[in-house]
């Protein structure tokens, strides 16, 4: 036991003077760093992607305004006139497309209304003006547009700037238009929602007609001068009128016709109730989409006013 001691004593001895000449570094209380392990690709590629998206800026929710509108999105206002729109093959072939298609529909829709009773009678519904002496084919051409629709938008995404919310539209409004289909009662419904195409038909005129992004209300009076002002007119006149005031007013009269179906059917789970959760989706989008429209303009109005923003820009909607 002393040899064996004796002979560590001298080893330690010997390392302690090796380390003061410098011959030997001094051992490190952490223990001995080992090689990183090689990273698999399928984890490298991710580390990579995470590193890039927190080096990237947050990305922007885009409003729906944004595709007709001219936005301003640090200031959340909406600039004069309408966007200026470059060459696009898919774009300019859809909006043809539905200036086209829309106008048969907007018609025919018309045509199965008795306007002496809009117009001149008193105390009288929606139902009692609606004759519906076109309705086969006005069925028939609208479900042939929203079909047509539906499948380009699904094979060319890119000829619209919001092709998921179109198609859950367009769906929603297929299901939506099978109900007065199968229940006669029920047909007048179906022009009167109708009637909002008009407003959407202007919506795209408006954009196509007017692709320099002129604004409407200071350009020359000009055949093109009339033609946009007469559009933009026509289409804030349309949105007010039907998205804004005929939707709601038509939830009563479909909530009422729900409760009278189901109490000839016996039951209140039918394919009519579809149509009130499904009239006040629509109904709901219609507000937001107005109150955004509104509130970017007083947001403007209030900046023009108080000088902090650039009245250089022409005025107009």
């Amino acid at each position: 036991m002393d040899v064996v001691r004796s002979q560590r004593e001298m080893a330690r001895r010997k390392r302690t003077v090796e380390i003061q000449d410098g011959n030997i570094p001094p051992e490190s209380s952490s223990p001995p760093k080992v090689p990183n392990a090689p990273v698999k690709p399928r984890k490298a590629l991710s580390i990579l992607r995470r590193r890039r998206s927190n080096s990237e800026p947050p990305r922007r929710r885009k409003r729906l305004l944004e595709d007709h509108y001219q936005f301003d999105p640090e200031r959340r206002i909406v600039l004069p006139g309408v966007p200026r729109y470059e060459q696009d093959f898919a774009r300019d072939a859809h909006d043809c497309f539905n200036l086209i298609m829309l106008l048969p529909v907007i018609v025919l829709d018309i045509m199965n209304w008795n306007w002496d009773t809009i117009l001149y009678a008193k105390r009288s519904s929606i139902a009692e003006a609606w004759t519906g002496e076109w309705f086969d084919v006005f069925f028939h051409v609208t479900a042939f547009y929203f079909v047509v629709d539906l499948i380009w938008i699904s094979l060319v995404p890119s000829c619209v700037k919001s092709p998921a919310t179109i198609i859950q539209h367009h769906l929603a409004t297929i299901l939506y238009i099978l109900i007065p289909y199968l229940h006669t009662e029920f047909r007048w419904c179906m022009g009167a929602c109708l009637s909002v195409e008009l407003n959407t038909w202007f919506l795209i005129a408006r954009r196509v007609l007017n692709k320099q992004g002129l604004s409407p209300w200071t350009i020359s009076l000009s055949f093109l001068s009339i033609r946009v002002k007469l559009i933009s007119i026509f289409f804030y006149t349309t949105w007010i009128g039907i998205r804004c005031i005929l939707y709601p007013v038509l939830m009563m009269p479909f909530y009422q016709n729900w409760i009278q179906h189901s109490q000839k059917v016996g039951t209140k789970w039918n394919l009519v109730m579809l149509c009130v959760p499904l009239h006040a989706c629509f109904c709901l989008l219609n507000l937001k989409w107005s109150y955004d429209l509104l509130m970017s303009k007083v947001r403007y109005w209030r900046r023009k006013g108080s000088g902090k923003y650039d009245t250089s820009i022409s005025k107009g909607l």
